[in-house]
């Protein structure tokens, strides 16, 4: 077996073990990580990890000395960085050790494969109950796509799941199409769970029948934000050659363009609005939430067109934050540190460069900013502003474009958000007022990235009010405006 070999350790200071021992790039904690590439292993064989070459946020060297609980994960898939622990990885029981001295561990457990539809044993019973009652109405895709099949020179497909309305028949009428984008990593049975939701919604009247589309945006190298990119493959090309045809040829869809929606949260808000801004004609209207940063003026905390840009220090040298929670729990550095460590890629921020960066000569993304110092790559910014830059690019719109999506942007974001999305959003909002696209965009006071979608003490809300303002839009009226 091969993969990244990965150490974490967490001083005990006296109290028992956890159960398990792991760090996030979002929350580290406590935690030291250091990791190495390993090949070709054999059962009984033994690997020498040098804990101090590629760790952090110390060489294990200089760890206080005392007795910390360790344990090793061998990640075989090399998509730790995105999803964390999963199915075929290897791991050692947690095991308390004294450090520096180091000591030995055993990798005796092999993490399962897990269906996406198996529900985790603290799942509630009226989600078990959900789930079963909504999936007939549920079907899974996995279309072979020619475009990413050649860039890649070796079989690739576009996954995931198609949402029926409760009363569609194969020869009934058509429904208006609603296709969202998930946000950055999670379990399988997100996705699952996202569909179950729609379905369910629709069943108790909650939301108006529709078809909703949910694509898996997912690749080894983070996630493809349905983009063409030198680097991860045309995946806007395939996505609207390749998958909106089959969708409309496979199901009783309504194929005008002012039927065809689009929504989504996170790095799904971003590509949604990314698709209707690059496709002003195609879709009917995006209704995109808490999305990635859409302004590099505001790229988290940092503006990476300013002279001398770092996205570890502001220019008074103070420690530029990436999670807000209350008080700020992570950095950008201790995020994208903690990154490197646990991945070479498919992690959230290695992710942006797989997406918008140009590519090197060994091959792979030239890096935005360097992950020891942070200072910022002004050639690659030159090049994400170029492509990426979802303000920049809506101020180079021709006339024509600028009314082919007048009203058709529709955006929300916590005035809290949890990584600071809301301030590239402001921005953008001054871009589409001076293009007057008539653009909706609300800024909800106090709401963070993950309580944004909570109306009338309902935790998905919104969502009801996304799909009433599509269905409004649908019959060409302006009722949501």
């Amino acid at each position: 077996m091969s993969g990244r070999l990965i150490v974490f350790a967490q001083a005990l200071d006296g109290k028992a073990p956890p159960p398990s021992v792991d760090a996030s790039p979002f929350d580290p904690g406590p935690v030291i990580v250091a990791a190495q590439e390993v090949a070709s292993l054999t059962p009984g064989e033994t690997v020498e990890l040098d804990a101090d070459l590629l760790a952090f946020p110390r060489r294990f060297e200089t760890a206080p000395s005392g007795r910390y609980a360790v344990q090793v994960v061998l990640d075989r898939n090399h998509d730790y960085a995105r999803t964390g622990r999963g199915a075929g990885d290897l791991l050692s029981a947690v095991t308390v050790l004294d450090l520096p001295t180091g000591g030995s561990l055993s990798l005796d457990t092999e993490l399962p494969m897990i269906d996406a539809w198996t529900l985790p044993a603290t799942a509630p019973a009226h989600v078990i109950v959900d789930t079963q009652s909504a999936r007939p109405s549920i079907r899974s895709f996995d279309l072979h796509s020619e475009r990413l099949s050649r860039f890649w020179g070796r079989p690739i497909s576009m996954r995931g799941y198609v949402v029926l309305p409760p009363d569609y028949t194969p020869g009934g009428r058509r429904y208006p199409v609603v296709y969202w984008f998930h946000g950055f990593g999670g379990p399988t049975y997100n996705l699952t769970q996202s569909a179950v939701r729609f379905q369910q919604r629709m069943t108790r009247g909650k939301m108006p029948p529709m078809i909703w589309m949910i694509p898996d945006m997912t690749t080894p190298t983070g996630t493809s934000e349905f983009v063409d990119s030198v680097n991860n493959g045309p995946w806007d090309t395939a996505f609207t050659n390749e998958l909106l045809p089959h969708i409309d040829r496979t199901y009783r869809t309504d194929a005008r363009s002012g039927a065809r929606f689009l929504t989504g949260h996170s790095s799904g808000g971003w590509a949604s609005l990314h698709l209707q801004l690059a496709h002003p004609r195609l879709f009917g209207g995006t209704w995109s939430t808490s999305p990635d940063p859409v302004d590099f003026h505001a790229f988290i905390q940092a503006d990476l067109y300013a002279p001398g840009a770092n996205v570890y220090r502001s220019g008074d040298g103070q420690p530029l934050p990436l999670v807000r929670q209350g008080a700020s729990v992570s950095s950008f550095e201790t995020a994208a540190r903690t990154e490197a460590v646990l991945g070479a890629y498919g992690g959230q921020l290695t992710s942006f460069d797989w997406t918008f960066s140009p590519r090197g000569e060994d091959g792979r993304p030239q890096p935005m900013f360097d992950r020891t110092t942070g200072a910022v790559d002004p050639a690659v910014v030159a090049y994400w502003q170029a492509h990426y830059d979802l303000a920049a690019g809506l101020a180079r719109l021709t006339p024509a474009d600028r009314r082919a999506l007048h009203g058709k942007l529709h955006i929300w974001v916590g005035g809290s958000d949890s990584n600071y999305l809301d301030g590239a959003v402001r921005k953008f909002d001054v871009v589409a007022k001076a293009a007057e696209l008539d653009a909706a965009v609300a800024i909800v006071p106090g709401r963070t990235h993950f309580d944004l979608y909570t109306e009338n003490g309902d935790t998905f809300g919104l969502l009801d009010t996304i799909a009433a303002q599509m269905a409004a839009s649908s019959r060409g009226t302006n009722s949501h405006r």
